[in-house]
């Protein structure tokens, strides 16, 4: 009788655990973490912090929006192999962000919400790529260092 390992014991993934820990360790990945965790909780106090708390649909919006953002986000300190593609949901989170006057029940397109909204959804934006860019650029250079090592003439 045979046993077939299970996906957990393959050797791929013990070295993809390891690169994605790599990531999650450098300056750069736990600033843009810290940075995005807090845009993330600004998104949701914006409507009183800003001034704009009485346009109702855009404030439980941009609420709904900054927890949602801060979980995907705060996510990557204890779990990076497993939320890395969350990033991805961030940065539609951060367009949404930016469009939400425009497309929010009512008129709530004012200088002050369109402001917030733009600038606030462009760092979400910004800081869900890099995250995203963290964990493809370490793999595609670990890929191309091993392609180079292997290749005999």
């Amino acid at each position: 009788m045979t046993t077939h390992p299970t996906i957990e014991q393959h050797p791929d993934l013990a070295e993809m655990r390891a690169r994605f820990e790599q990531a999650t360790t450098t300056p750069r990945a736990q600033a843009v973490e810290a940075l995005a965790l807090l845009t993330g909780v600004y998104l949701a106090a914006s409507p009183w912090i800003a001034g704009f708390s009485g346009l109702t649909a855009l404030a439980v919006t941009n609420l709904i929006l900054g927890i949602a953002y801060a979980a995907c986000m705060g996510g990557f300190g204890s779990a990076y192999e497993r939320t890395h593609a969350m990033a991805w949901c961030a940065v539609a989170i951060g367009a949404f962000t930016i469009v939400a006057p425009w497309v929010v029940s009512g008129n709530v397109d004012t200088t002050r919400t369109v402001w917030n909204n733009v600038i606030v959804g462009a760092v979400a934006v910004l800081l869900g790529a890099a995250m995203a860019a963290t964990g493809d650029r370490r793999a595609g250079s670990a890929r191309s260092r091993g392609g180079r090592r292997s290749r005999t003439p």
